[in-house]
């Protein structure tokens, strides 16, 4: 695919150094790149040789920050940026009768990874679903909606906290179609908050058991969802990650929301998370609202962490000015940009706060998001958001110094191919 990579790369220089109101030969000259890439990799999605498909997504990011993102022991909340790439993937799937299967890999971060390895079995006739690999998790809305689907530029610090995201194991999922009703349920191995997959007196597997039941109805001209998740997982008396969440810029220093802060990080046997979630859609206007809690059980039962209860909430709206509307998938139960959008631009806002804070430990953050997604067309979107995040709680002083707030810039040009 060496062609390809090149001419993505010609498409993506362009496009960064376009701007939203691009000159009518600069316009010319990317569409011709983009439609010779298209070409390519149409020719590859219809070879049918082993009934395989391609695709991916390329995100080139830039992020500029200050104070509490940039603050610390050996830092004084000074203006620092970063130009990287946060995805670089690409997929393979294929489907043979009632089976199909999907891999998908990522090569961000001058690492490859396998973020999905699926295969999935449809054929009970009556909606339901089994699969088995590298999966995602049934867990939060937000968290499970695609990356390259997201209307901000990194996923709120509720999803980021409680969702694993990909993990090994097996799940069934169904909808009914005359009720509205989805329900997911499954087993996955545990490498995920500082646990390693195993036990630590044993070796035996470390499980999370996993499950989502969740409600849509059609409107008039858009959806209503309501969801609920579980999950509880053990820990196998490993230790929990400090730093739970970002503060939803990507490339920052510090990491805002952190339960050790001022304090001790603690072994744990294992935690549960129960969470909430809600979306109203009406053409082009939607709003997505969650609520997330974890209690925590400690190896050391004397431990002032024991039953410790951590919570989270984001609420986002987002508003296509020319009506889109997005897709929802009643099968997955989640949201996707509308089909074929093309010069369209979407206005988003999101308010969300997360809090791992107890009495002499941890901090709590509170994040407020602006931004604007123009969809160049369904393939080209660009994206910027202003990120402010608010920082305070027992552990505050000793994670980030004086500073209690800090300001992000996050900008993103994303292709699909």
């Amino acid at each position: 695919m060496k062609a390809s990579s090149t001419q993505l790369a010609l498409a993506i220089a362009a496009a960064l150094a376009s701007t939203s109101a691009l000159a009518d030969n600069d316009t010319d000259k990317l569409q011709q790149q983009l439609d010779e890439l298209q070409k390519e990799v149409d020719s590859l999605k219809g070879n049918k040789a082993f009934g395989l498909e391609f695709g991916g997504r390329l995100q080139v990011d830039y992020n500029h920050f200050d104070g509490a993102y940039n603050a610390g022991p050996n830092r004084s909340g000074e203006a620092a940026s970063d130009l990287f790439v946060r995805r670089a993937r690409l997929y393979v799937e294929s489907e043979h009768s009632d089976w199909d299967n999907k891999l998908l890999l990522d090569f961000a971060d001058d690492t490859g990874e396998i973020v999905m390895a699926r295969l999935r079995y449809s054929g009970f006739g009556n909606g339901l679903k089994v699969q088995v690999g590298k999966l995602r998790e049934d867990i939060s809305l937000n968290a499970l909606t695609s990356s390259k689907h997201i209307a901000t530029i990194e996923r709120s610090s509720l999803a980021d906290n409680v969702s694993p995201y990909f993990q090994w194991g097996t799940s069934v999922y169904q909808y009914f179609k005359d009720t509205g009703l989805r329900y997911a349920v499954g087993v996955y191995k545990n490498e995920a908050f500082g646990a390693n997959g195993n036990n630590n007196d044993d070796g035996s597997l470390a499980l999370s058991l996993t499950g989502r039941l969740t409600w849509q109805q059609d409107l008039d001209n858009g959806v209503l969802h309501l969801g609920s998740w579980y999950s509880k997982r053990d820990m196998g008396g490993r230790v929990l990650t400090g730093a739970l969440a970002r503060g939803e810029v990507r490339s920052t220093n510090t990491r805002l929301l952190n339960y050790a802060a001022g304090g001790e990080l603690v072994r744990l046997n294992s935690f549960e998370q129960v969470g909430l979630e809600a979306a109203y859609q009406n053409k082009g206007f939607s709003v997505e609202a969650e609520y997330a809690i974890r209690e925590i059980d400690t190896l050391d039962n004397s431990s002032a962490l024991n039953g410790e209860r951590f919570d989270a909430y984001a609420v986002t709206a987002s508003y296509f000015l020319d009506g889109s509307q997005k897709k929802y998938s009643k099968g997955s139960a989640v949201f996707s940009q509308p089909k074929g959008v093309k010069n369209a631009w979407e206005l988003v806002a999101r308010f969300s706060g997360a809090d791992a804070t107890s009495e002499s430990q941890g901090t709590e953050v509170t994040t407020y998001t602006a931004g604007a997604n123009y969809y160049y067309s369904s393939q080209v979107k660009f994206m910027a958001n202003l990120v402010y995040s608010e920082v305070e709680g027992p552990g505050a002083d000793d994670l980030i110094g004086d500073e209690d707030d800090g300001l992000g810039l996050a900008a993103r040009i994303q292709y699909l191919f």
